[in-house]
């Protein structure tokens, strides 16, 4: 039998991915662990806590600890950023979602100096501006991601781009008809434990991480033409890259 909380939410994860426990149902509660598992109440409450802390689980004073019934997010970063995806006019969203309601919230777009990372990231001197696209991301209704995209002032200036309607394809599609395509991207991933400010935005659990996510887009002649760094809510993420050979 298991003896360590992590051992315990391990088999109760399982459980609930084979179906034994569905999203909403509730959790076996302390004491029942404590019988199942042999284990001190501490040990069971740690398992629960952890469940809830990665996301899996809700805790309900007074009444007990319950799958969560939002469903991950699967982001497969290799299709999303796929050129059949934009360049048919579909948001890259769509890959993550499907048919489940996004709504995007708070969009704020405007010009403004390049912050110093920024300029360095898309190869700006310091006194260059950038088009900043700022906006939270809703899916079923819940907040699980801000993201905000820097892109060169004096490429995207009086376009498309600097309005809060991209239009179809988003700001990649719009790029590509500026003569400057995004063909190749960069990520670089991060997690560690959201601000206040962010736990509030994204309405994150206690004590849930968030990844963070810095991709840069490229043109084929190695020009930087976008930085977008992305903050996730952990436990409503399952992050997928694919590779070749």
């Amino acid at each position: 039998m298991p003896e360590t909380a992590r051992q315990i939410a391990d088999d109760l994860r399982a459980r609930i991915d084979d179906g034994e426990f569905g999203p909403g149902a509730r959790l076996p509660g302390e004491p029942a662990l404590v019988k199942d598992y042999g284990v001190a109440k501490m040990t069971a409450n740690g398992a629960l806590k952890l469940l809830v802390t990665e996301g899996v689980a809700v805790s309900r004073p007074g009444s007990g600890t319950y799958v969560r019934e939002f469903k991950p997010i699967l982001r497969d970063a290799t299709k999303r950023l796929s050129r059949d995806q934009w360049a048919t006019g579909k948001s890259i969203w769509s890959v993550d979602v499907g048919e489940r309601p996004m709504t995007p919230a708070d969009l704020e777009v405007f010009e403004t100096d390049a912050p110093r990372w920024v300029a360095r990231a898309l190869g700006l001197s310091e006194d260059e501006r950038v088009i900043v696209r700022s906006r939270r991301y809703l899916v079923d209704s819940e907040p699980v991601q801000m993201a905000t995209s820097y892109l060169p002032a004096a490429l995207t200036r009086d376009t498309q781009i600097a309005l809060p309607d991209a239009g179809p394809g988003g700001i990649y599609k719009r790029l590509a008809e500026l003569g400057s395509e995004p063909v190749h991207f960069s990520e670089d991933l991060r997690a560690r434990m959201p601000s206040s400010e962010e736990t509030t935005a994204l309405s994150i659990l206690p004590g849930t991480p968030v990844i963070e996510i810095c991709r840069t887009a490229y043109t084929a002649d190695g020009q930087a033409v976008e930085v977008n760094r992305m903050l996730l809510d952990a436990g409503a993420y399952a992050l997928r890259y694919s590779f070749g050979s």
